[in-house]
C-alpha cells in the first residue's frame, strides 16, 4: 500500500511511502479490537470499592434477645445486615477486573486497527517533523496546515 509523503506545511513531496502489507493490508479482525479495547478500559478500573461485612463491625457479639417467645424472627447479632448500623451482605470487596489476553492476539487487535487506518486513508506520512523550538504555536500551526486541528491525532515519530 502506498501513502503520499507531506511535509510539515502540508504539500506533497511527490514521493509515495511504502506501508507494509503484514501490518496495513491484513483483513481486520473487529473481534480482536474489541478484546483488546476491553482489556484496556478494564485494567483502567480501580477495583478498591469496600463495604465492612459483619465481622468488621464494632459491637458486642452477645446474642441480643432470646431464642423464643417474642413473636419476632429470631436475632443472634447487632452487627447482622438486617439491623441498622450493622454490616452490609454481600458488600463490595476490592478486586482486579483486568484479564489476560494472548500475546499473538494483542499483536492480531493492534494490526487490526492500523489495517483499518489504511483502509480509511487515515495514515499521513510527513516528511521531515523538525521544529526550531518547542512551541505549541507551532506545533499547532502544523495540525492547522495538515487539516487536523479538530481531530484526533496520533504522532509517532
Amino acid at each position: 500500500m502506498k501513502v503520499a509523503v507531506l511535509d510539515k506545511n502540508g504539500k506533497d513531496t511527490g514521493r509515495k511511502a511504502d506501508l507494509s502489507k503484514d501490518v496495513f493490508g491484513i483483513e481486520p479482525n473487529n473481534h480482536a479490537v474489541y478484546l483488546d479495547v476491553k482489556q484496556y478500559l478494564a485494567n483502567q478500573r480501580q477495583g478498591t470499592s469496600k463495604a465492612k461485612e459483619r465481622a468488621e463491625i464494632a459491637g458486642s457479639t452477645r446474642k441480643i434477645k432470646k431464642q423464643k417467645g417474642t413473636g419476632t424472627a429470631r436475632a443472634g447479632s447487632i452487627k447482622s445486615g438486617v439491623f441498622r448500623g450493622g454490616g452490609r451482605m454481600f458488600g463490595p470487596r476490592p478486586q482486579n477486573h483486568g484479564f489476560k489476553l494472548n500475546k499473538n492476539l494483542k499483536r492480531l487487535a493492534r494490526r487490526s486497527a492500523l489495517s483499518l487506518k489504511a483502509n480509511d486513508k487515515s495514515i499521513v506520512v510527513l516528511e521531515d517533523f523538525t521544529m526550531d523550538t518547542a512551541k505549541t504555536q507551532e506545533f499547532t500551526g502544523v495540525l492547522k496546515s495538515l487539516g487536523l486541528e479538530n481531530k484526533k491525532c496520533l504522532f509517532v515519530l
